[in-house]
Protein backbone atom coordinates (compact mmCIF):
# COMPACT_ATOMS: atom_id res chain seq x y z
CA UNK A 1 0.00 0.00 0.00
CA UNK A 2 1.37 3.40 -0.97
CA UNK A 3 2.39 5.68 1.93
CA UNK A 4 -0.26 8.47 1.96
CA UNK A 5 2.18 11.11 3.18
CA UNK A 6 4.69 10.36 0.45
CA UNK A 7 1.91 10.53 -2.12
CA UNK A 8 1.13 14.07 -1.01
CA UNK A 9 4.84 15.00 -1.03
CA UNK A 10 5.10 13.94 -4.64
CA UNK A 11 2.24 16.31 -5.43
CA UNK A 12 4.02 19.36 -4.00
CA UNK A 13 7.48 18.72 -5.46
CA UNK A 14 8.64 20.94 -8.34
CA UNK A 15 11.62 20.69 -10.70
CA UNK A 16 12.85 24.21 -9.93
CA UNK A 17 12.70 25.89 -6.54
CA UNK A 18 10.67 29.09 -6.60
CA UNK A 19 10.64 32.01 -4.19
CA UNK A 20 7.93 32.05 -1.51
CA UNK A 21 5.63 35.06 -1.38
CA UNK A 22 3.52 36.24 1.53
CA UNK A 23 1.89 39.64 1.66
CA UNK A 24 4.26 41.99 -0.17
CA UNK A 25 7.36 40.04 0.89
CA UNK A 26 9.34 37.60 -1.27
CA UNK A 27 11.58 35.03 0.43
CA UNK A 28 14.22 33.41 -1.76
CA UNK A 29 15.18 29.71 -1.48
CA UNK A 30 17.72 29.07 1.25
CA UNK A 31 16.78 32.16 3.26
CA UNK A 32 14.62 33.06 6.24
CA UNK A 33 12.86 36.29 7.12
CA UNK A 34 10.62 37.87 9.74
CA UNK A 35 7.86 40.06 8.37
CA UNK A 36 4.92 42.00 9.76
CA UNK A 37 1.60 41.41 8.02
CA UNK A 38 -0.54 44.58 8.35
CA UNK A 39 -3.91 43.91 9.96
CA UNK A 40 -5.57 47.16 11.06
CA UNK A 41 -5.19 50.38 13.02
CA UNK A 42 -6.03 50.57 16.70
CA UNK A 43 -8.42 53.29 17.87
CA UNK A 44 -5.41 55.55 18.54
CA UNK A 45 -4.12 54.82 15.00
CA UNK A 46 -1.28 52.58 16.14
CA UNK A 47 -0.69 49.96 13.41
CA UNK A 48 -1.57 46.39 14.36
CA UNK A 49 0.41 43.68 12.56
CA UNK A 50 0.76 39.89 12.66
CA UNK A 51 4.43 38.83 13.12
CA UNK A 52 5.38 35.93 10.83
CA UNK A 53 8.68 34.10 10.34
CA UNK A 54 9.26 32.20 7.09
CA UNK A 55 12.06 29.69 6.50
CA UNK A 56 12.24 28.81 2.82
CA UNK A 57 14.59 25.85 2.33
CA UNK A 58 16.85 25.35 -0.65
CA UNK A 59 15.17 22.06 -1.56
CA UNK A 60 11.55 21.34 -2.42
CA UNK A 61 9.21 19.91 0.15
CA UNK A 62 5.96 20.54 2.00
CA UNK A 63 4.90 24.01 3.10
CA UNK A 64 3.96 23.70 6.77
CA UNK A 65 2.35 26.41 8.87
CA UNK A 66 2.48 26.30 12.66
CA UNK A 67 0.23 28.78 14.43
CA UNK A 68 -0.36 29.74 18.05
CA UNK A 69 -2.43 32.16 20.12
CA UNK A 70 -5.48 32.03 17.86
CA UNK A 71 -6.97 32.37 21.31
CA UNK A 72 -4.89 35.26 22.61
CA UNK A 73 -4.44 33.92 26.15
CA UNK A 74 -3.11 30.49 25.10
CA UNK A 75 0.64 30.93 25.46
CA UNK A 76 2.36 27.52 25.37
CA UNK A 77 2.35 27.56 21.57
CA UNK A 78 4.14 30.91 21.48
CA UNK A 79 7.06 29.40 23.39
CA UNK A 80 6.97 26.19 21.34
CA UNK A 81 7.38 28.17 18.12
CA UNK A 82 10.14 30.33 19.63
CA UNK A 83 12.16 27.23 20.55
CA UNK A 84 11.66 25.68 17.12
CA UNK A 85 12.88 28.82 15.37
CA UNK A 86 15.95 28.94 17.66
CA UNK A 87 16.87 25.31 17.00
CA UNK A 88 19.96 24.62 14.84
CA UNK A 89 18.03 21.76 13.20
CA UNK A 90 15.91 24.23 11.29
CA UNK A 91 18.90 25.25 9.14
CA UNK A 92 18.66 21.91 7.30
CA UNK A 93 15.01 22.36 6.37
CA UNK A 94 13.53 21.01 3.15
CA UNK A 95 10.41 22.80 1.98
CA UNK A 96 8.99 25.82 3.77
CA UNK A 97 8.05 26.58 7.36
CA UNK A 98 5.63 29.45 8.03
CA UNK A 99 5.63 30.18 11.78
CA UNK A 100 2.98 32.46 13.27
CA UNK A 101 3.46 32.56 17.06
CA UNK A 102 0.72 35.15 17.71
CA UNK A 103 -2.27 35.10 15.37
CA UNK A 104 -4.70 36.94 17.67
CA UNK A 105 -2.46 39.90 18.50
CA UNK A 106 -5.38 41.81 20.03
CA UNK A 107 -6.20 39.08 22.54
CA UNK A 108 -2.52 38.44 23.25
CA UNK A 109 -1.95 42.05 24.32
CA UNK A 110 -5.14 42.09 26.41
CA UNK A 111 -4.52 38.63 27.98
CA UNK A 112 -7.87 37.63 26.48
CA UNK A 113 -9.15 34.66 24.50
CA UNK A 114 -11.17 36.93 22.22
CA UNK A 115 -10.78 39.96 19.99
CA UNK A 116 -12.11 43.42 20.91
CA UNK A 117 -15.47 42.58 19.30
CA UNK A 118 -15.76 39.61 21.73
CA UNK A 119 -15.82 37.04 18.94
CA UNK A 120 -13.93 33.74 18.94
CA UNK A 121 -11.45 33.67 16.05
CA UNK A 122 -11.54 29.88 15.91
CA UNK A 123 -15.27 29.97 15.16
CA UNK A 124 -14.95 32.65 12.47
CA UNK A 125 -13.11 30.98 9.57
CA UNK A 126 -12.92 31.41 6.62
CA UNK A 127 -13.84 34.99 7.48
CA UNK A 128 -14.67 37.89 5.24
CA UNK A 129 -12.75 40.87 3.92
CA UNK A 130 -15.75 43.12 4.70
CA UNK A 131 -16.92 41.48 7.94
CA UNK A 132 -16.29 42.13 11.63
CA UNK A 133 -12.75 42.64 12.96
CA UNK A 134 -12.54 38.94 13.85
CA UNK A 135 -13.88 37.92 10.45
CA UNK A 136 -11.35 40.14 8.69
CA UNK A 137 -8.47 38.63 10.69
CA UNK A 138 -9.67 35.11 9.84
CA UNK A 139 -9.85 36.06 6.14
CA UNK A 140 -6.36 37.59 6.18
CA UNK A 141 -4.82 34.58 7.93
CA UNK A 142 -6.47 32.16 5.52
CA UNK A 143 -5.41 34.13 2.46
CA UNK A 144 -1.81 34.91 3.40
CA UNK A 145 -0.83 31.87 5.47
CA UNK A 146 -3.08 28.81 5.33
CA UNK A 147 -3.82 28.74 1.60
CA UNK A 148 -0.11 29.10 0.79
CA UNK A 149 0.71 25.90 2.69
CA UNK A 150 0.19 22.16 2.24
CA UNK A 151 -0.05 21.11 5.92
CA UNK A 152 -0.74 22.77 9.25
CA UNK A 153 -0.34 22.41 13.03
CA UNK A 154 -2.41 24.70 15.24
CA UNK A 155 -1.28 25.03 18.89
CA UNK A 156 -3.73 25.50 21.76
CA UNK A 157 -4.10 25.15 25.53
CA UNK A 158 -7.09 24.68 27.78
CA UNK A 159 -9.22 27.75 28.43
CA UNK A 160 -8.63 29.99 31.44
CA UNK A 161 -8.74 28.02 34.74
CA UNK A 162 -8.72 24.77 32.75
CA UNK A 163 -5.82 22.39 32.01
CA UNK A 164 -5.50 19.86 29.18
CA UNK A 165 -3.37 16.75 29.08
CA UNK A 166 -1.00 17.08 26.07
CA UNK A 167 -2.99 15.66 23.17
CA UNK A 168 -3.40 15.73 19.42
CA UNK A 169 -6.88 16.26 17.99
CA UNK A 170 -7.38 15.19 14.42
CA UNK A 171 -9.75 13.50 12.00
CA UNK A 172 -8.52 9.92 12.32
CA UNK A 173 -10.73 8.75 9.44
CA UNK A 174 -8.20 10.45 7.10
CA UNK A 175 -5.18 8.10 6.68
CA UNK A 176 -2.79 11.00 6.07
CA UNK A 177 -3.96 12.76 9.19
CA UNK A 178 -3.87 9.58 11.25
CA UNK A 179 -0.25 8.94 10.28
CA UNK A 180 0.86 12.49 11.08
CA UNK A 181 -1.10 12.57 14.34
CA UNK A 182 0.49 9.38 15.66
CA UNK A 183 3.96 10.48 14.50
CA UNK A 184 3.66 13.55 16.78
CA UNK A 185 3.88 11.08 19.69
CA UNK A 186 1.78 12.96 22.25
CA UNK A 187 0.42 11.06 25.26
CA UNK A 188 -3.05 11.04 23.68
CA UNK A 189 -4.45 11.16 20.14
CA UNK A 190 -8.16 12.00 20.12
CA UNK A 191 -10.42 11.70 17.09
CA UNK A 192 -12.15 15.03 16.78
CA UNK A 193 -14.85 15.86 14.26
CA UNK A 194 -14.41 19.05 12.27
CA UNK A 195 -16.25 22.01 13.78
CA UNK A 196 -17.87 24.68 11.62
CA UNK A 197 -15.97 27.96 11.69
CA UNK A 198 -12.74 26.43 12.97
CA UNK A 199 -9.38 26.83 11.28
CA UNK A 200 -8.99 23.05 11.09
CA UNK A 201 -12.34 22.67 9.31
CA UNK A 202 -11.65 25.29 6.65
CA UNK A 203 -8.05 24.15 6.10
CA UNK A 204 -9.23 20.55 5.66
CA UNK A 205 -11.95 21.69 3.24
CA UNK A 206 -9.11 23.20 1.17
CA UNK A 207 -7.15 19.91 1.14
CA UNK A 208 -4.64 21.14 3.75
CA UNK A 209 -4.37 18.44 6.45
CA UNK A 210 -4.24 20.24 9.81
CA UNK A 211 -4.02 18.93 13.37
CA UNK A 212 -4.52 20.55 16.76
CA UNK A 213 -2.09 20.24 19.67
CA UNK A 214 -3.82 20.91 23.00
CA UNK A 215 -1.75 21.11 26.19
CA UNK A 216 -1.67 23.02 29.45
CA UNK A 217 -3.65 26.02 30.66
CA UNK A 218 -4.28 29.55 29.38
CA UNK A 219 -1.95 32.35 30.58
CA UNK A 220 0.61 29.84 31.91
CA UNK A 221 3.73 28.09 30.60
CA UNK A 222 3.84 24.32 31.11
CA UNK A 223 7.35 22.98 30.57
CA UNK A 224 6.30 19.39 29.88
CA UNK A 225 3.65 20.52 27.37
CA UNK A 226 6.16 22.81 25.66
CA UNK A 227 8.84 20.14 25.34
CA UNK A 228 6.35 17.61 24.02
CA UNK A 229 5.15 20.19 21.49
CA UNK A 230 8.63 21.00 20.20
CA UNK A 231 9.57 17.34 19.89
CA UNK A 232 6.25 16.46 18.29
CA UNK A 233 6.43 19.16 15.62
CA UNK A 234 9.94 18.12 14.66
CA UNK A 235 8.75 14.49 14.43
CA UNK A 236 5.90 15.53 12.11
CA UNK A 237 8.34 17.52 9.97
CA UNK A 238 10.60 14.47 9.72
CA UNK A 239 7.63 12.29 8.78
CA UNK A 240 6.75 14.76 6.02
CA UNK A 241 10.32 14.61 4.69
CA UNK A 242 11.24 18.16 5.70
CA UNK A 243 14.51 16.81 7.13
CA UNK A 244 16.86 14.25 5.61
CA UNK A 245 16.58 11.88 8.58
CA UNK A 246 13.35 10.05 9.49
CA UNK A 247 11.95 10.35 13.03
CA UNK A 248 13.40 8.07 15.71
CA UNK A 249 11.30 5.07 16.71
CA UNK A 250 8.53 5.97 19.14
CA UNK A 251 9.55 5.03 22.67
CA UNK A 252 6.01 5.11 24.08
CA UNK A 253 2.96 4.77 21.83
CA UNK A 254 0.17 7.30 22.20
CA UNK A 255 -3.18 6.41 23.71
CA UNK A 256 -5.77 6.58 20.92
CA UNK A 257 -9.36 7.53 21.69
CA UNK A 258 -12.23 7.90 19.24
CA UNK A 259 -14.66 9.66 21.57
CA UNK A 260 -14.84 11.63 24.81
CA UNK A 261 -17.36 13.27 27.11
CA UNK A 262 -17.64 16.12 29.60
CA UNK A 263 -18.47 15.52 33.24
CA UNK A 264 -20.45 18.53 34.53
CA UNK A 265 -21.31 19.85 37.97
CA UNK A 266 -24.67 18.52 39.20
CA UNK A 267 -24.98 21.56 41.49
CA UNK A 268 -23.12 24.73 42.41
CA UNK A 269 -20.64 25.07 45.27
CA UNK A 270 -17.03 24.41 46.22
CA UNK A 271 -15.51 21.61 44.13
CA UNK A 272 -12.75 19.33 45.38
CA UNK A 273 -11.20 17.05 42.79
CA UNK A 274 -9.84 13.61 43.62
CA UNK A 275 -8.04 12.93 40.33
CA UNK A 276 -5.23 14.41 38.23
CA UNK A 277 -4.80 14.53 34.45
CA UNK A 278 -3.93 11.21 32.87
CA UNK A 279 -5.49 9.13 35.64
CA UNK A 280 -7.98 6.38 34.79
CA UNK A 281 -11.52 6.28 36.11
CA UNK A 282 -14.17 3.57 36.31
CA UNK A 283 -17.88 3.91 35.59
CA UNK A 284 -19.65 5.24 38.67
CA UNK A 285 -16.39 6.01 40.48
CA UNK A 286 -16.33 9.03 42.81
CA UNK A 287 -14.19 11.74 41.21
CA UNK A 288 -14.88 14.68 43.52
CA UNK A 289 -17.31 16.45 45.80
CA UNK A 290 -19.21 19.73 45.70
CA UNK A 291 -20.18 21.31 49.00
CA UNK A 292 -21.52 24.56 50.35
CA UNK A 293 -18.97 26.94 51.99
CA UNK A 294 -20.04 25.80 55.50
CA UNK A 295 -19.70 22.12 54.68
CA UNK A 296 -23.28 21.38 55.69
CA UNK A 297 -24.16 19.73 52.37
CA UNK A 298 -22.04 17.59 50.10
CA UNK A 299 -22.79 16.22 46.64
CA UNK A 300 -20.75 13.40 45.15
CA UNK A 301 -19.59 13.67 41.54
CA UNK A 302 -19.35 10.31 39.77
CA UNK A 303 -17.97 9.29 36.39
CA UNK A 304 -20.57 8.35 33.80
CA UNK A 305 -18.31 6.06 31.75
CA UNK A 306 -14.80 4.63 32.12
CA UNK A 307 -11.80 6.42 30.59
CA UNK A 308 -8.87 8.69 31.38
CA UNK A 309 -8.89 12.35 32.40
CA UNK A 310 -7.65 14.58 29.58
CA UNK A 311 -8.98 17.93 30.80
CA UNK A 312 -10.03 19.41 34.15
CA UNK A 313 -11.07 22.64 35.80
CA UNK A 314 -8.57 24.30 38.15
CA UNK A 315 -11.19 26.59 39.67
CA UNK A 316 -12.83 25.21 42.85
CA UNK A 317 -15.80 27.60 42.63
CA UNK A 318 -18.35 26.04 40.26
CA UNK A 319 -21.90 26.62 39.10
CA UNK A 320 -24.40 23.95 38.14
CA UNK A 321 -23.57 22.69 34.65
CA UNK A 322 -19.93 23.81 34.68
CA UNK A 323 -17.51 21.40 32.97
CA UNK A 324 -15.42 19.68 35.65
CA UNK A 325 -13.59 17.00 33.66
CA UNK A 326 -13.04 16.01 30.05
CA UNK A 327 -12.77 12.21 29.87
CA UNK A 328 -11.53 10.22 26.88
CA UNK A 329 -13.09 6.82 26.32
CA UNK A 330 -10.45 4.12 25.78
CA UNK A 331 -10.49 0.35 25.36
CA UNK A 332 -8.18 -0.25 28.34
CA UNK A 333 -8.05 2.58 30.87
CA UNK A 334 -5.42 0.83 33.00
CA UNK A 335 -3.00 0.59 30.06
CA UNK A 336 -3.76 4.18 29.04
CA UNK A 337 -2.95 5.46 32.53
CA UNK A 338 0.36 3.56 32.44
CA UNK A 339 1.28 5.02 29.03
CA UNK A 340 0.62 8.59 30.22
CA UNK A 341 2.74 7.95 33.33
CA UNK A 342 5.58 6.69 31.11
CA UNK A 343 5.48 9.90 29.08
CA UNK A 344 5.81 11.96 32.25
CA UNK A 345 8.72 9.86 33.52
CA UNK A 346 10.49 10.07 30.16
CA UNK A 347 10.40 13.85 30.16
CA UNK A 348 11.28 14.17 33.84
CA UNK A 349 14.41 12.12 33.14
CA UNK A 350 15.26 14.38 30.21
CA UNK A 351 14.82 17.56 32.28
CA UNK A 352 16.87 16.12 35.17
CA UNK A 353 19.73 15.28 32.80
CA UNK A 354 19.68 18.82 31.40
CA UNK A 355 19.76 20.27 34.92
CA UNK A 356 22.78 18.12 35.84
CA UNK A 357 24.62 19.12 32.64
CA UNK A 358 24.26 22.82 33.55
CA UNK A 359 25.51 22.45 37.13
Amino acid sequence: MQNPTKRRLADVASPQRQAFEIGTTTIQPGTRQTLNLPMSLLSNHTPMVIPIHVIHGKKDGPRLFISAAIHGDELNGVEIIRRILKSPRIKKLRGTLVAVPIVNVFGFLAHSRYLPDRRDLNRSFPGSEKGSLTSQLAHLFMKEVVLRCTHGIDLHTGAIHRSNLPQIRADLTDPIMEQLATSFSAPLVLHSDLRDGSLRRVATDNQIPTMLYEAGEALRFDELAIRLGVRGIFRVMQTLGMFATPPAPIRTNSVVSHSSYWLRAPTGGIFRSLFSLGARVKKGEKVGTISDPMGETETLVEAGEPGIFIGRTNLPVVNQGDALFHIAKVHNATTAEKIVAEFHEEFKEEMNLETLSHE
